[in-house]
Parts: structure tokens; C-alpha cells; sequence
């Protein structure tokens, strides 16, 4: 990581819910999920906040060989968001702890703000990373 990566970071990022990104759309399996309202899923937004926390931190790292990984999130989807909305997510980097990120984000689709939270995330290096999932599919194999 650089000496750059230090808390007080922001950072905003923008995008257009287009209706791949709805409730119906998270499992397509799920009788139950495709009976549901056409709106933004929380599954895809929890993937939309940590996309914006990336974005925000990837400046400050030596990206590709170092990267983060989300560890735990605590966000309340307040609001409702049909597909063709803009929803922008703001990201603020509250502290660096070693290898551990904690972020203050929020979301607000035009109308009505529709997150708050806070997300936590790990710097890892992308190659140890790798080689401990190829490990752990080896163990499952030899069961």
C-alpha cells in the first residue's frame, strides 16, 4: 500500500440500475425472488457500496498485485430504487488499521437517500490470495 492510503479518503461513484440489478434478478432460481417488486436488490447494492470503497482505494494501493476484499458489512437499505435511477454512493475511510479498512458509505438514488452504513475491508495480496483458494479446492478434493 501507499503512504497515501489514510483516513479521510472520499469518494463518490455513480451508476444507472439497469433492471439486471433488481430483486428478481439476484436468483433466478428463486420462485419466490421472481414474484417480487422490480426494484434495486440489497444484495446488489451491499456489490454496489464495495464497488464504490474499491473504486476509492485502488489509487492508493499497488493495484493488481494488491487488492481488497470485503470482511463485513452493517448498511440499512432505507428506500426503494426502480430500475433507470441513478443511485450515487458516497465512501469515506475512517480508519487504516495494518491491513483493515473501515468505511462510512451511503447511497442516494435522486430522491431519496436508500443506504447508511459502515463496510470493512482487507488488503491482500492478489497472488498469496489465489494460491490459498487453490489450496482449499485441492482439500476438497481429496475430501
Amino acid at each position: 500500500m501507499k503512504e497515501t492510503l489514510m483516513p479521510g479518503i472520499e469518494s463518490e461513484f455513480t451508476f444507472k440500475i439497469p433492471c439486471s440489478k433488481t430483486v428478481p434478478a439476484l436468483y433466478r432460481e428463486s420462485e419466490e425472488f421472481q414474484m417480487m417488486p422490480e426494484v434495486f436488490a440489497t444484495g446488489f447494492m451491499v456489490g454496489f457500496l464495495e464497488w464504490a470503497c474499491i473504486r476509492a482505494v485502488n489509487p492508493h494501493l499497488d493495484w493488481p498485485a494488491e487488492q481488497t476484499v470485503g470482511t463485513h458489512i452493517d448498511a440499512s437499505h432505507i428506500s426503494a430504487t426502480p430500475p433507470g435511477f441513478e443511485v450515487t454512493a458516497k465512501v469515506k475511510l475512517l480508519e487504516v488499521d495494518g491491513r483493515r479498512l473501515l468505511f462510512e458509505v451511503t447511497a442516494h438514488d435522486g430522491v431519496d437517500t436508500i443506504a447508511t452504513g459502515r463496510h470493512e475491508r482487507f488488503i491482500i495480496n492478489k497472488e498469496k490470495f489465489d494460491s490459498k483458494m487453490k489450496d482449499k479446492i485441492a482439500r476438497k478434493k481429496a475430501g
